[in-house]
């Protein structure tokens, strides 16, 4: 049994029996979305991102990973978990901006096709800026400068 100490949480990301590891980064964030056409439309006529549609799963590159989105119902049958109706999923997804008025500017054409402004830019205890919107299914987007990060021309963060 684990007991949390640092020995056993080096054993845990190193197994010595399994050479295989989980490489440190996501390459897909699917939403099951409720209303496919109504997310389609907000994200690629709405945000402007170019859409790869193949029947009920729209697909967005987006930086060197792929946003997609599926009908709800069907996603949690792949994964064989029972749909929620609503609620706060415990998560949000963020789109960092490279200065405070692009916060702004970023909440005002969300809004302007469809999202509802959860929370309007502001500075933030972390010494950042940020708001947040909902888009049509109601997931939470950050809209965060954060002075701390910076983004490189192709707009990727490293830590």
């Amino acid at each position: 049994m684990f007991d949390g100490s640092q020995r056993d949480r080096k054993a845990l990301s190193c197994p010595l029996d399994n050479p295989v590891t989980m490489e440190p980064r996501i390459n897909v964030i699917t939403l099951g979305v409720r209303d496919f056409d109504r997310s389609l439309a907000f994200y690629r006529d709405g945000l402007g991102w170019e859409a790869h549609v193949q029947g009920d799963l729209a697909l967005f590159s987006l930086n060197g990973m792929i946003f997609a989105l599926y009908p709800r119902k069907s996603l949690a049958d792949d994964a064989n978990v029972p749909a929620r109706k609503t609620g706060f999923p415990g998560f949000t997804l963020a789109y960092l901006t490279r200065n405070e008025a692009e916060v702004d500017a970023i909440l005002e054409r969300a809004g302007s096709v469809g999202a509802r402004i959860v929370k309007p830019g502001q500075k933030t205890f972390w010494g950042g800026y940020s708001g947040y919107f909902a888009d049509p299914e109601e997931f939470l987007w950050e809209v965060a400068f954060n002075p701390f990060w910076k983004l490189d021309r192709e707009g990727r963060v490293s830590l």
